[in-house]
């Protein structure tokens, strides 16, 4: 098993760029109205290539992205956990957002969770920062759940810009977590 490939591991996962053969994997997964329930739309394969290179760039540029997220023990490719800029209108923003995408077959093992708390830990301790929001609309309840188990509090609710595609996914909770001083852990 390869798993020098690996920006940073979990206990279960391990947290990568973006390579040319996870297109497949990641079209299938953006085309799934079940995965998609809680975003726009789902996605035609060109928007997942224009996706995937704006991920792989956005690695480049901060050194951190919504990471390609492997299980270990198979390196099978379950979605992506990580982090990215955001600066759409909001009193939130800009901010570095966590965020997760799980293939059906994926969920309900607690690889959100243990993924987006390596992550906070490695966004704190290796890359520095000291501030994290994560959001989601009103409906999207396991995600939020996701947030509290992490340790995120809610400081307000907004509009997302996305929300003008579907309506109805408009209201958007943000949660958000400070790095305390002192401290050494996510």
């Amino acid at each position: 098993m390869n798993t020098s490939q690996y920006i940073f591991k979990s206990k279960r996962l391990g947290f990568r760029n973006w390579k040319n053969e996870d297109f497949k994997e990641f079209s299938l997964l953006n085309s799934d109205v079940d995965v998609m329930e809680h975003f726009p739309k789902t996605l035609s394969k060109k928007e997942v290539k224009s996706l995937m290179e704006k991920l792989q760039n956005h690695f480049l540029k901060k050194g951190f992205t919504y990471y390609a997220t492997e299980i270990l023990e198979t390196q099978e490719f379950i979605g992506m956990i990580g982090l990215a800029h955001q600066d759409y209108k909001s009193d939130f923003t800009p901010a570095i957002d966590m965020g997760w995408r799980l293939k059906k077959k994926a969920w309900g093992k607690g690889y959100a969770t243990e993924g987006a708390q390596r992550c906070l830990e490695y966004a704190f301790n290796e890359l520095g920062l000291t501030r994290i929001i994560s959001v989601c609309n009103l409906k999207n309840i396991k995600s939020e759940n996701v947030m509290k188990k992490i340790g995120m509090k809610k400081i307000g609710v907004f509009d997302h810009p996305d929300g003008i595609i579907r309506p109805e996914l408009k209201k958007h909770y943000c949660y958000e977590i400070v790095k305390k001083e002192g401290e050494t852990g996510g």
